[in-house]
């Protein structure tokens, strides 16, 4: 399986992932602008390194993951996820989603399709969630 999934990183390299994940690294040094967007974007490379190379991989919330809410998790990462929505999360959010429907052109771009669709849900609520391997 391994060897199936490097060709499968390879091609989702070439069909979308190099753009997007350059477009998360863009989002996270805009993030590292303010003191106050540095957790934002220390999310936004460990998202875009995971957009560079998806299978594999996954996203799950922090909370199902340690069984512990954190503050990524309440109240104020609720309020992180709609400010990061209204300034980056729409437009990532739009790339991926353009770049899905690129892929589900041919048969053989399926996956990578439905792997763009999962990103995109991702980039409108990033905070809160890691990226773990499977």
């Amino acid at each position: 399986m391994p060897v199936l999934r490097l060709i499968f990183n390879i091609a989702w390299f070439v069909l979308g992932g190099f753009i997007m994940g350059l477009g998360w690294w863009l989002a996270g040094l805009l993030c590292f602008i303010s003191i106050i967007g540095i957790p934002f974007g220390r999310a936004c490379f460990v998202i875009g390194e995971m957009t560079f190379w998806p299978f594999g991989q996954e996203q799950i919330n922090r909370k199902h993951l340690t069984g512990q809410e954190d503050m990524g998790t309440g109240a104020f990462g609720t309020l992180g996820n709609i400010i990061w929505f209204l300034l980056f999360g729409i437009w990532l959010a739009i790339g991926h989603i353009t770049y899905a429907l690129a892929c589900f052109v041919t048969i053989i771009g399926i996956p990578f399709g439905i792997q763009h669709l999962k990103l995109a849900m991702l980039s409108l609520t990033p905070i809160g969630q890691t990226v773990v391997a499977k």
